[in-house]
């Protein structure tokens, strides 16, 4: 993220403010928090606390050694008082062990001069890699690669851009019906926190017990490089559920412009599958 062309100075096609649907789509992200707050009564302290919970269960994570499993290690090498010394990075550091309900309210809003949202109450820009491999049973067996899981479903669906962050509140219902399980047979959801405003939205929305959302933090402590989160998150709910010895679990996240997705996984079967 911190090599994103996010600075582009290009000029949009003249044809995107003609059509209102696309200049709809052109809404800053941040001000599409502020709305689902507005429109969906998310306090700030709702948001703060999410934010709070979040880099606590990171940092529990980190120390219990949770994303061992999933995080390749990298080595660098950097110019350090006159010498090259090796660095060796295997954990994220984006979580904050002073993140406090203090700390936190003395932010000023980032986006809105009377909104909510606020730099510690959103997404880290961090940056990340992420890789899944996904193939048939038989091809993975062929291979003799271990099998963390199945798919079992996935929805899309579109909802108005100025909220877009509520995606997750209609794409998971669509997924689920999909394979006939109910939000009550899913035991770990991992829905992104791009926003404490629309994630709290989403669990609120769906009656989810936040016991079984992002037990290992989320975005908003771990970082949201886009083009990884999807991949991080699937392999954090996988490596959890056989943690757990649990079996269903969801993947979901808003999409700018107006959608949401969502993903059924199955963990497989801990008795008949090594890593």
């Amino acid at each position: 993220m911190s090599q994103s062309p996010m600075t582009w100075e290009g000029q949009w096609n003249a044809r995107v403010f003609i059509n209102q649907n696309a200049k709809d789509c052109l809404l800053p992200m941040g001000i599409t928090s502020e709305n689902v707050a507005k429109q969906y009564n998310i306090t700030r302290e709702d948001q703060d606390s999410l934010a709070v919970q979040s880099h606590t269960k990171a940092l529990e994570a980190i120390k219990t050694n949770r994303f061992k499993d999933e995080i390749v290690p990298i080595q660098i090498t950097r110019q350090q008082d006159g010498e090259i010394k090796i660095h060796v990075i295997d954990k994220d550091e984006g979580p904050r062990p002073n993140t406090s309900m203090e700390t936190l309210a003395k932010l000023k809003p980032a986006f809105a001069a009377d909104g909510t949202t606020t730099a510690g109450n959103c997404s880290q820009v961090s940056d990340g890699a992420a890789v899944v491999i996904l193939t048939t049973r038989k091809r993975a067996q062929e291979l003799n690669l271990p099998i963390l899981g199945s798919i079992r479903s996935f929805a899309v669906v579109g909802v108005p851009p100025s909220v877009m962050g509520i995606g997750p509140a209609f794409a998971i219902p669509k997924a689920l019906k999909l394979c006939n399980l109910t939000t009550e047979d899913i035991d770990v959801y991992e829905i992104n926190e791009a926003f404490a405003s629309q994630a709290c939205m989403c669990v609120k929305h769906l009656k989810l017990d936040w016991e079984k959302v992002n037990p290992n933090g989320g975005a908003i402590a771990l970082g949201h490089p886009l083009g990884c989160t999807g991949a991080r998150q699937l392999a954090t709910l996988l490596y959890e559920l056989r943690r757990r010895g649990q079996r269903y679990g969801v993947v979901s996240m808003c999409i700018g412009s107006g959608m949401g997705a969502a993903g059924i996984f199955e963990a497989e079967d801990i008795s008949t599958a090594s890593l």
